[in-house]
C-alpha cells in the first residue's frame, strides 16, 4: 500500500515539472519582450517595427500589454500627405503618454512603414495608409480596434479618446508650445498701434463701417465653412484612392469632411456673397444705368452658379436629398 503514495508522488512530478518549465519558460520570454519595448520606447516614443519586430513583439504569445499600431507610408516617393499629417500628431499622442507620471508597460506605441514592413501589410491584408489598429493584450483585434480615420479624423485628442475606449488607458494630450497665435496677435497690435501713432489726430479710419463689414464677413465666412470643425478634430486635407490613384475632395459622409471640402465651401459662400452685393449696389448705387445692368446680370450670375454649386455638395454628402438646380 505503501507503493501507491509514491506513484502517485512520481507522475505528480513527472506531470506537473513540464508544465511549470514551460510556465516559467514562458514569463521569461514576457520578460525580455516587456523590457526590450521599455528600452525603446525610453529612447523613441513610438517604436518603428519591421517584419520581424511585428511578429516577434506584436502578434505572437506571450503578451500582457497592448501596442497601438500606425501603419502608414512616409517615404518621399509615397507622396502621402496624410501620413505626415497623422505621423505628427501620432507623436503628440505617444510623447503624452511618454512623458506622463502614468507611464507604464501596459500600452506602448509603434509605426510600421510600408517599406520597412511590406509584409506586415500583406500578411494584414492592407492596402491603405495611414491605418491605426490596438493589439489587445488578449486575443486577437475586433472590429472596434480599428481606428475610423475617416470618421473621426487623426487628431491627438481623437486618438486618445479611442485609447481610452479600447485599453481604458487615460492620456492627457499635452502639445508642444504654438507661438503663432501669440505673434500673429503681437503684430496686429503693432500694426493697430502704428495706425493710431501715425493717425493721432485722424481715427475716422476706426469708424469705417465698409472696413468692419468686410472683417466680419470673412470671420463669418471662415466659420460657416466649417473650419472650426477642423480644428479640433483635424481631418486629412483630401483622400487619394489607392486603388485608382484618384483624388477626393469633398467626403462622402455627411459626418466627416476633408480641409479642401471647407475651402471649396468657402469659395462658393464667398461667391454668393459678393453676388449678393453686387445685386445690391445695382439697386442702389448712382452709377449709369448701364453699369448697373451689367452688376446686376454679374450678380445674378455669381448667385446662381454658386448657389448651385453648394446644392451639389450637399447632395453629394446627404445622398437621397432630392432638390437639385442647374447641376446634380
Amino acid at each position: 500500500m505503501a507503493v501507491l503514495p509514491v506513484l502517485a508522488l512520481l507522475l505528480l512530478l513527472c506531470w506537473g515539472g513540464p508544465q511549470a518549465a514551460g510556465q516559467k519558460r514562458k514569463e521569461m520570454v514576457l520578460s525580455e519582450k516587456v523590457n526590450q519595448l521599455m528600452e525603446w520606447a525610453s529612447k523613441r516614443s513610438v517604436i518603428r517595427m519591421n517584419g520581424d519586430k511585428f511578429r516577434r513583439f506584436v502578434k505572437a504569445p506571450p503578451r500582457n500589454y497592448s501596442v497601438i499600431v500606425m501603419f502608414t507610408a512616409l517615404q518621399p516617393h509615397r507622396q502621402c500627405v496624410v501620413c505626415k499629417q497623422a505621423d505628427e500628431e501620432y507623436q503628440i499622442l505617444a510623447n503624452s503618454w511618454r512623458y506622463s507620471s502614468a507611464f507604464t508597460n501596459k500600452i506602448f506605441f509603434a509605426m510600421v512603414d510600408f517599406d520597412e514592413g511590406s509584409d506586415v501589410f500583406q500578411m494584414l491584408n492592407m492596402n491603405s495608409a495611414p491605418t491605426f489598429i490596438n493589439f489587445p493584450a488578449k486575443g486577437k483585434p475586433k472590429r472596434g480596434d480599428t481606428y475610423e480615420l475617416q470618421v473621426r479624423g487623426f487628431a491627438a485628442e481623437q486618438l486618445a479618446r479611442w485609447v481610452a475606449d479600447r485599453t481604458d488607458v487615460n492620456i492627457r494630450v499635452i502639445r508642444p508650445p504654438n507661438y503663432a497665435g501669440p505673434l500673429m496677435l503681437g503684430l496686429l497690435l503693432a500694426v493697430i498701434s502704428g495706425l493710431v501713432y501715425l493717425r493721432g489726430s485722424n481715427l475716422d479710419f476706426l469708424y469705417n463701417k465698409t472696413g468692419w463689414a468686410f472683417v466680419a464677413l470673412c470671420f463669418v465666412l471662415a466659420m460657416t465653412s466649417g473650419q472650426m470643425w477642423n480644428h479640433i478634430r483635424g481631418p486629412p486635407y483630401a483622400h487619394k484612392n489607392p486603388h485608382t490613384g484618384q483624388m477626393s475632395y469633398i467626403h462622402g459622409s455627411s459626418q466627416a469632411q476633408f480641409v479642401a471640402e471647407t475651402h471649396i465651401v468657402l469659395l462658393f459662400n464667398g461667391g454668393v456673397t459678393l453676388g449678393m452685393v453686387f445685386l445690391h449696389e445695382a439697386a442702389t448705387s448712382d452709377m449709369d444705368v448701364g453699369k448697373r445692368k451689367i452688376m446686376c446680370i454679374a450678380g445674378i450670375g455669381l448667385v446662381v452658379v454658386f448657389f448651385s454649386w453648394l446644392l451639389s455638395v450637399f447632395r453629394s454628402k446627404y445622398h437621397g436629398y432630392p432638390y437639385s438646380f442647374l447641376m446634380s
